[in-house]
């Protein structure tokens, strides 16, 4: 993998034909939102433009800004209030009493102390290639909620699937509904029928498998195509969504965050957290990436440019998407 200097001296073309030199199943798709057009690109080995076909990825991480979306949609549809984001999940979930639970609001931003996951009750790994958390149930998420004591208070930002697998939960039970039977009808309900829960079925293989009613599809289970990404972004934009605007405010500040979607050396930096997504309150983007075993992904937008790039690679290795993103985003200026 190049280093970060070396990357931060590409062009996001340079990157893709890096990334992608030697690789026979290659396909990574560019897809570029720009003064309300949407047009997208699909690169194969050695960075060869192939025909725009239409591939399923996984997007892993960017469902959590998904979850932190629909929060939004609750609030708009009055099932929440905004003050709300600041009650305890015990007010929606049925915890054991305790003197304190996190708020949603702090699940939402990684500021509630709960650690990146715990792995002592997933399921074991079976597959080089398979889901790390299939297995994983509602119930025995509650169970642990229970065991791990926090104190009422912002802790530093600690990335957490633990946390935004609870966050679907809390989804859950505000509306009445599976979290995976909420984001289909919730997207086909805007015509984006290709986002939606991931059921190891897919173009590209090696697709993550995920059991009926696992929590943690709400941190990286869904799946989608290059165009209902961008018409997702293209939405937020426009402001056809405009509740979507809960989710971009800044809920929290983060001096520092410690991610591997952070490239402050191609001038992109995350510095505070929306519902679900980063913040880089001096470029203006609003943005996640993801990764899976064999995937990686990247979705970024500038509202007040009109612009926004998603990139969806089946490559893991050496070049991250959310680096070619953070490029393109700069690029496009």
């Amino acid at each position: 993998m190049p280093s970060f200097d070396d990357m931060a001296r590409m062009s996001s073309r340079e990157m893709i034909e890096s990334l992608t030199r030697g690789v026979g199943n290659a396909r990574i798709t560019v897809g570029i939102v720009q003064d309300g057009e949407m047009s997208f690109t699909v690169y194969g080995e050695n960075g060869r433009v192939r025909p725009n076909r239409e591939y399923l990825y996984d997007i892993g991480s960017i469902s959590k800004a998904i979850t932190g979306h629909l929060f939004a949609r609750a609030i708009y549809e009055n099932r929440i209030t905004l003050e709300n984001l600041n009650d305890s999940i015990d007010l929606f979930l049925n915890l054991p009493p305790k003197d304190y639970y996190p708020t949603i609001r702090r699940l939402l931003t990684h500021t509630s102390g709960y650690k990146y996951q715990y792995t002592y009750f997933m399921p074991p790994l079976l597959s080089p290639f398979e889901n790390p958390f299939y297995g994983v149930t509602g119930r025995m998420v509650k169970h642990h909620i229970s065991t791990v004591n926090l104190s009422n208070r912002d802790y530093p930002y600690r990335y957490s699937n633990f946390g935004i697998s609870i966050a679907g939960l809390v989804l859950e039970s505000i509306f009445n509904e599976a979290f995976a039977s909420l984001v289909s009808r919730y997207f086909q309900n805007l015509g984006l029928n290709s986002i939606r829960a991931g059921d190891g079925r897919g173009n590209l293989g090696h697709h993550w498998r995920w059991n009926s009613g696992n929590p943690y599809i709400a941190a990286g289970g869904i799946v989608s195509n290059v165009t209902d990404l961008m018409k997702f972004a293209q939405m937020q934009i426009d402001q056809t969504l405009s509740y979507a605007e809960y989710a971009h405010r800044l809920w929290a500040e983060v001096d520092d965050v410690d991610t591997e979607f952070n490239f402050p050396e191609l001038g992109i930096r995350q510095d505070a957290m929306g519902l679900g997504w980063f913040i880089d309150r001096s470029n203006n983007v609003i943005s996640h990436g993801g990764a899976t075993s064999t995937f990686c992904t990247f979705l970024a937008f500038d509202r007040d440019a009109g612009i926004a790039v998603v990139v969806l690679s089946n490559i893991r290795t050496r070049i991250p998407a959310w680096a070619i993103g953070s490029r393109i985003i700069l690029e496009l200026r």
